[in-house]
């Protein structure tokens, strides 16, 4: 999980440090609906975790929307890099 998330953040980085630009938490929203995708596979009762899904997916569409708005190319990029969107 730690190299994941560490694998995320370097390959959707801006400069050296950064660690909490939108690309970066879409990156790192990203991991966590796939990660509870395949859990809800296992566990189809589960509708506690249900609720932590809806909130990351919301999430993640609204700063999609914002970095579409605000920077296009980068949008463009973290779309193909991420596999989000067809």
């Amino acid at each position: 999980m730690i190299k994941k998330k560490k694998d995320t953040i370097k390959s959707l980085a801006i400069h050296t440090k950064d660690v909490g630009s939108t690309e970066i938490q879409i990156g790192l929203l990203t991991d966590k609906i796939t990660k509870l995708s395949e859990h809800f596979k296992k566990f189809k009762k589960d509708k506690h975790s249900t609720l932590g899904l809806t909130k990351s997916v919301n999430k993640r569409k609204k700063l999609l929307a914002y970095l579409k708005k605000k920077n296009s190319e980068s949008y463009q990029k973290v779309i193909k890099q991420l596999n989000i969107r067809k």
